[in-house]
């Protein structure tokens, strides 16, 4: 059974950092999409970071210059450091993954999500 675990949310001010992690168990793909997604009060769910298994990265606008994702394949899990927070980064964030599938990839298994709030 797949399990997604984050950690590391919290409270910060405004300029400040945090590092995210998602521990994975209980899988064995050697081909996927892992990615963090981040869910406001009101608003919908967005991807803002995704990395494969080859190492190929992506970020939404809003985010690039500021988070990095990386994975450590020998600890199974994907971080994600976030520099220079804003109180729009305000949200709970969630890790995914996306196994290879008959249409492509779909995240289909999910963290429980970590919150993370930003004060001005």
């Amino acid at each position: 059974q797949v399990q997604l675990v984050e950690s590391g949310g919290g409270s910060v001010q405004a300029g400040g950092s945090l590092r995210l992690s998602c521990a994975a168990s209980g899988y064995t793909f050697n081909d996927y999409y892992m990615g963090w997604f981040r869910q406001a009060p009101g608003k919908e769910r967005e991807e803002i970071a995704s990395i494969d298994s080859d190492g190929v990265i992506s970020y939404t606008d809003s985010v690039k210059g500021r988070f990095t994702i990386s994975q450590d394949n020998a600890k199974n899990t994907l971080y994600l450091q976030m520099n220079s927070l804003k109180p729009e980064d305000t949200a709970m964030y969630y890790c995914a993954l996306a196994p290879p599938g008959y249409e492509g990839y779909e995240y289909v298994y999910w963290g429980q999500g970590t919150q993370v709030t930003v004060s001005s």
